[in-house]
């Protein structure tokens, strides 16, 4: 047993209350489970220390075990820590039940949250709409886009339960995930006419459906509804119409939006970049790819491994070897997980132009990263 763990139970047994740990302790315990690497360990101590009510209490230490429970594929352990759970007196409380069922979500099992929200009748505790919104929830998160619709208008009928504004954001989100966009207008218009004012979430989830399935000019139609309403769109609502731009190639027109940003105090992120990259990439203007990607690198954002993966061959494409080499010293000195395949045919590339030293210095940092296997041929 670890030495948590023995510490854990020599805590409980000196204590008149199985849940007497003060809060300082549970910190303490939060902090070990985050710093555990072995997960079968992870979950041993995440049990003993869920006796403690104040840890229970700590929502972060819940996703974040789930998360990489979940990254290992290790279902098993999400339940095991999950099901646990319910023999605490929490379990008579909805947000409680809440939580769960949104953690399930988080982890694609959405089987397991609908048994956590149909055991809550057994228990004699209430279903609102906030354990409704975390079963839609996690129904979206589990992709079981298609379900989503049956829950939202058949669930709530049963349970007489009335969607809100969190509901019809959820289900929206569904829709757009499936690409049936024209459904997501229809719902948005029947939440107007039951006196629901769409916000931000609302807008942006619509924006980046239309804007990324290629619809520019019913995103723009969406955008125009959203200044009619006083929403005002944030970095998320403006990323979507990069995307948008990029997609139909008008990449003058991004640049301007990229202005319009910043006069209005929008600071860019790492999906603007990406979107600006990825576009230039696609209309074949290296020079402007290539000034973006060294404005990301003086913004202190960091690119995605997919406008990376876009970028590197297209810079080979174009004969700039030193920019790709570059690049891919920036992705083994930051430990990113692009493709070996495409740092190999960047040393490759360099071998065959004569770049030795260039080409070996990639060799000895992907044997330091250890993740990759590159040789001069």
């Amino acid at each position: 047993m670890s030495s948590l763990c023995r510490h854990l139970h020599r805590t409980l047994s000196t204590t008149t209350s199985a849940t007497a740990i003060d809060s300082t302790k549970a910190k303490s315990f939060c902090k070990e489970i985050f710093k555990e690497r072995n997960l079968e360990q992870l979950v041993e101590k995440f049990k003993i220390a869920s006796v403690d009510e104040d840890f229970r209490t700590k929502p972060s230490v819940y996703k974040e075990a789930v998360r990489r429970l979940a990254a290992a594929r290790k279902l098993n352990y999400v339940e095991e820590i999950l099901e646990d759970q319910k023999q605490y007196k929490d379990i008579s409380k909805e947000g409680f039940n809440a939580h769960l069922i949104s953690l399930y979500g988080s982890a694609g099992m959405f089987d397991n949250a609908r048994k956590v929200f149909d055991e809550m009748l057994e228990r004699d505790c209430a279903r609102t709409v906030l354990s409704f919104n975390a079963l839609l929830g996690a129904c979206v998160k589990s992709k079981k886009f298609d379900e989503a619709e049956g829950l939202f208008k058949v669930l709530s009928k049963e349970l007489e339960i009335e969607p809100d504004l969190v509901s019809y954001n959820t289900v929206l989100k569904a829709f757009c995930e499936m690409g049936s966009l024209d459904s997501a207008v229809t719902l948005l218009d029947e939440m107007e006419k039951k006196g629901l004012e769409p916000d931000l979430i609302t807008f942006n989830t619509l924006l980046n459906g239309f804007y990324a399935k290629g619809r520019f000019v019913d995103g723009e139609r969406i955008w125009e509804q959203m200044k009619e309403k006083n929403v005002e769109p944030d970095v998320r609502s403006y990323n979507a119409k990069l995307l948008g731009l990029a997609l139909e190639r008008r990449m003058e027109d991004a640049v301007k939006v990229v202005e319009e940003m910043k006069s209005g105090g929008i600071q860019l992120d790492t999906f603007s970049y990406s979107a600006l990259i990825r576009g230039f990439v696609n209309d074949g203007d290296l020079k402007k790819a290539k000034h973006w990607y060294h404005e990301i690198g003086r913004s202190g954002c960091k690119l995605d491994r997919l406008t990376l993966e876009g970028l590197i061959p297209f810079a080979l494409q174009k004969g700039d070897f030193m920019f790709a080499y570059g690049i891919c010293k920036y992705v083994l000195c930051s430990k990113l997980p692009v493709q070996n395949v495409l740092i190999q045919s960047v040393v490759d590339a360099l071998a065959k132009k004569s770049k030795i030293e260039a080409a070996r210095e990639l060799v000895k940092l992907g044997d330091a990263h250890h993740a990759y296997s590159l040789e001069i041929k």
